[in-house]
C-alpha cells in the first residue's frame, strides 16, 4: 500500500486475546512556544500480535498527536511531508483564511515543509486534522492520516469541566477498518466508490478491542468520527444516560441529557459521563445501515453470513477505578457558554446544493465521469462554484440523494434552521461544521473568514464521495 519507513507501533492485545489498554495520543501543546511541528510519514503498525500493516501517521506510524492551541494565539505550524506522494493537512473546524485551511490547494510536495501561521480566534472546541489532497484523501485518511485538534480558552477553563488530559478528559478517535488475517487491507471497487470504505472492525485511537480505565468520577469524552464513511449510533450497553456538552463548533449553551447520539464522518461530540457508581460499561453502536439502494444489496450480502449483523457492536469498554487521591467529582454545569447566532433576517441570499448520486454513483470517478456530483457538477479545482461576500449571512439548503450524506463546509460554523421543512432535530443544535442531510436541511451561515487567495471547499464527508467528485468550492471576498 505504502512503502514502510522507520516508524513502527504495536497496539496488539495483551496475551493475544484480551483487551488493549486504550492508547492516548501524545499531547502536542502549542501554547508554550505558540508553535508545533508535524511530520507526515509512512510506517508499520501491529493492530494484532505479530501482524504488521503498512500505515501512515503524523509523528508516528498511525494517526497523530493531539494538538492543543489556545484562543488568541497565533500558532506557527510546520508540516513536513515525508511521504513519496503529495499530501495536505486540513484543520477541520478551524476558522482561518482560505490559504491556511489545508484543503486541496495547499499541496505539500514530497520532502517539502508547509509553514502556515494559524490565528486562533474561536471558542474552545474539539476539532480534527486530516489529509485533504484531492483524489487521495480517502486512501490517506484510511491509512492513518488524522488526529484531534483541541482549542481551549478561559471561558471553558472556568466551567470546572474534567480537564486532566488522558485521565478524565479523553480524545476518542473512532474508525472502522477492514482486516484480513490481522492485517489492515484497503477495500476497493465499485461498491467502495458508491458506499465509501467500510470495515468490519472498530478502532479507537488506533487500537482494536480497547479498554479505558477511567477514574470513578465524571469523565469528559471527546468523540471524533474519523471513519471514511460509517455513521455511528452511539449509546451505552447498560443504557445509562450521559450529558452532551459540545459539538463541532464548541460547547453548547446548555447541557443536554441523552441516551444515544449520532456521529457522522467528520463530526465531533463532547460528552460528560458519570462513572461514580464504579460499574463497567461499554460504548456501543447500532448496525451500519446507511447505504444507497443499489449498494444496500451488497451491504446486506456482506453481513448476511453474520447472524449478529443487527446486534450492537462494541466501540470501547470502560472500567471505572478508584483514583489515587481522593477527589470530588466535577459537577455537571447546567449552563455552559453563551453565543451570538447569526440573524436569519439579515440573510442576503439563499443557495441550494443537491448532493447527487446519478446511477447510484456507479459512474462516479475522479475524472468527472458522472454520478457523484453537487448540483450535477463534479469537482473541478479550476472552477469557483459559489462567490460569497465577506461578512455576509446566507441560508443554504442542502439535500442528498439515495442515502444520508454528511455535508462539511470549510471556513464556517453554521446553525441548522430547518430539517425537512420542519423544526431541526435535537441533535442538530449548536454551532456545526458537518451535518447529515438527505431531506432538505436549511443552514444559516455567516462568512467571516476570507477566501480570496484560495477557495474554501464544501463536500460530502464520505471521503470516497468527495474524492470522486462530490465537492465544490467557494470564494469569500
Amino acid at each position: 500500500m505504502f512503502a514502510t519507513a522507520a516508524c513502527s507501533r504495536s497496539t496488539s492485545a495483551l496475551g493475544g486475546g484480551g483487551a488493549n489498554p486504550l492508547p492516548i495520543p501524545p499531547l502536542l501543546d502549542a501554547q508554550p512556544g505558540r508553535s508545533f511541528a508535524l511530520r507526515v510519514q509512512s510506517g508499520t503498525t501491529s493492530f494484532y500480535p505479530g501482524r504488521s500493516s503498512d500505515t501512515l501517521g503524523y509523528n508516528g506510524s498511525y494517526l497523530g498527536p493531539t494538538i492543543r492551541v489556545r484562543r488568541g494565539d497565533d500558532v506557527a505550524a510546520a508540516v513536513t511531508n515525508g511521504l513519496n506522494a503529495d499530501t495536505t493537512v486540513h484543520w477541520h473546524g478551524l476558522l482561518i483564511p482560505g490559504e491556511l485551511d489545508g484543503g486541496p490547494h495547499q499541496i505539500i510536495a514530497p520532502g517539502a515543509t508547509w509553514r502556515p501561521t494559524l490565528p486562533i480566534r474561536q471558542p474552545a472546541a474539539t476539532l480534527l486534522y486530516h489529509s485533504h489532497v484531492h483524489g487521495l484523501t480517502a486512501e490517506q485518511v484510511y491509512s492513518g492520516l488524522a488526529g484531534a485538534l483541541l482549542v481551549t480558552d478561559e471561558e471553558e477553563q472556568g466551567l470546572g469541566l474534567p480537564s486532566e488530559y488522558g485521565v478524565d478528559d479523553l480524545p476518542l478517535i473512532i474508525q472502522d477498518r477492514q482486516f484480513e488475517n490481522g492485517r489492515l487491507v484497503m477495500p476497493g471497487g465499485m461498491m467502495v466508490a458508491m458506499q465509501g470504505r467500510r470495515g468490519d472492525t472498530i478502532l479507537v485511537n488506533g487500537a482494536v478491542n480497547s479498554l479505558a480505565a477511567v477514574p470513578n468520577r465524571l469523565v469528559r469524552l471527546r468523540l471524533v468520527n474519523a471513519s471514511n464513511a460509517r455513521i455511528y449510533e452511539l449509546s451505552f450497553s447498560d443504557r445509562r444516560s450521559f450529558h452532551w456538552i459540545g459539538t463541532e463548533g464548541g460547547l453548547l449553551e446548555r447541557v443536554v441529557a441523552l441516551a444515544a447520539i449520532t456521529l457522522a464522518p467528520g463530526q465531533r461530540a463532547e460528552l460528560l459521563v458519570d462513572f461514580t457508581d464504579g460499574r463497567p460499561t461499554s460504548l456501543v453502536t447500532a448496525a451500519d445501515t446507511n447505504a444507497s439502494m443499489m449498494g444496500g444489496m451488497g451491504m446486506m450480502g456482506r453481513s448476511a453470513s453474520r447472524t449478529d449483523a443487527a446486534a450492537p457492536s462494541t466501540v470501547l469498554r470502560f472500567e471505572p477505578r478508584p483514583s489515587g487521591q481522593a477527589r470530588a467529582s466535577a459537577a455537571v454545569p447546567t449552563l455552559l457558554v453563551s453565543r451570538t447566532r447569526p440573524d436569519a433576517s439579515k440573510a442576503v441570499r439563499g443557495r441550494r446544493l443537491i448532493l447527487n448520486m446519478g446511477m447510484g454513483g456507479m459512474m462516479g470517478s475522479g475524472s468527472g465521469g458522472g454520478g457523484l456530483t453537487i448540483n450535477g457538477k463534479p469537482f473541478d479545482m479550476n472552477r469557483i462554484d459559489e462567490a460569497v461576500k465577506l461578512g455576509s449571512t446566507e441560508i443554504w439548503e442542502v439535500s442528498g440523494e439515495m442515502m444520508r450524506h454528511p455535508i462539511h463546509i470549510h471556513g464556517v460554523h453554521f446553525d441548522v434552521l430547518t430539517r425537512g421543512g420542519g423544526q431541526p432535530d435535537v441533535l442538530d443544535q449548536g454551532p456545526r461544521d458537518t451535518v447529515l442531510v438527505k431531506e432538505p436541511v436549511e443552514l444559516l451561515i455567516r462568512f467571516d473568514q476570507p477566501a480570496k487567495n484560495a477557495p474554501f471547499m464544501y463536500h460530502c464527508h464520505i471521503l470516497e464521495h468527495e474524492d470522486n467528485g462530490m465537492m465544490g468550492q467557494f470564494s469569500v471576498t
